[in-house]
């Protein structure tokens, strides 16, 4: 649920926020954080390489369990947790062995909820992380591995959810958020459900102050710089870029050109791409 700010300020007018109301009130757990330390978008030698990043809140990292390694061996929630390092709430999971983890929670988790892992078929409810083979078709998932054992890869933003299409040969056809359809090997582990904090796509951040405490620097437009600074610099006033396409500050195309390799490993696996949904003139 979003919570919506009176327009005491320019800032604060249109501002939202995800109400946190109900998360747990608990510190985190310390044997379970370590420090982050700002890189503000420079290598080693100083040099910016990655723009628009610096200053930022500090914070600790927390450590997420995304093997959930621990077979057949019931979880207690503890708490459910804000963690600085991503968009989605996290749930700390105490073990019947006495064993703590954090896990990335499900949508819909509570405090006392049981959650169990384990190789074999167990339950398809909520929080439940099991193979791919053992659920049923039209499940929505979470956290799924690529690999056997490596732990999960991908599907782990806030109100994300993958759909479990087909099984066959395998491997576990699956329907990505981005509406790509792809192949996964069937004995990788996933999570049941969609994840927490849905609502956070939604959130208007109303000042720049707030994105500055998030690391986020502001960025210049390129047309509004001189030509030696940028392709599309130059001109007066509200010029357009003066060429074909948008270019990058280094001059190589932007805006739809693909990235990935052409002869990726991987790309056996994609069985359809995802649909690019075509910009509004």
């Amino acid at each position: 649920m979003l919570k919506i700010y009176k327009p005491t300020s320019p800032g604060r007018r249109n501002m939202t926020a995800v109400d946190a109301r109900s998360l747990s009130k608990l510190r985190p757990l310390k044997r379970l954080m370590v420090i982050k330390k700002s890189k503000a978008g420079r290598n080693n030698k100083g040099n910016v390489t990655v723009r628009h990043q610096g200053s930022g809140e500090k914070n600790f990292y927390r450590k997420i369990d995304f093997k959930q390694s621990k077979f057949d061996v019931p979880a207690k929630v503890k708490s459910v947790e804000y963690d600085p390092n991503r968009s989605a709430w996290i749930v700390l999971l105490c073990y019947a062995d006495g064993d703590k983890r954090y896990v990335i929670a499900p949508e819909g988790v509570k405090i006392g909820d049981r959650i169990l892992t384990s190789n074999k078929q167990i339950p398809t409810e909520m929080g439940n992380r099991q193979p791919l083979k053992y659920m049923p078709i039209g499940t929505k998932i979470h956290n799924i591995e690529l690999v056997p054992g490596q732990g999960g890869k991908i599907v782990r933003s806030a109100g994300s959810a993958a759909i479990l299409m087909a099984l066959s040969n395998g491997f576990a056809q699956i329907k990505l958020p981005s509406s790509e359809r792809r192949l996964v090997k069937e004995d990788c582990l996933a999570t049941c459900g969609s994840i927490s904090n849905a609502d956070w796509r939604y959130v208007n951040w109303g000042k720049a102050g707030r994105l500055r405490h998030r690391g986020i620097r502001p960025s210049v437009r390129g047309k509004a710089m001189a030509p030696v600074a940028h392709p599309h610099g130059g001109g007066e006033g509200h010029s357009p870029i003066g060429m074909k396409h948008p270019k990058t500050p280094w001059g190589k195309p932007a805006l739809g050109v693909k990235t990935r390799r052409k002869k990726k490993w991987t790309n056996k696996y994609i069985i359809q791409r995802r649909v690019n949904k075509k910009r509004k003139k």
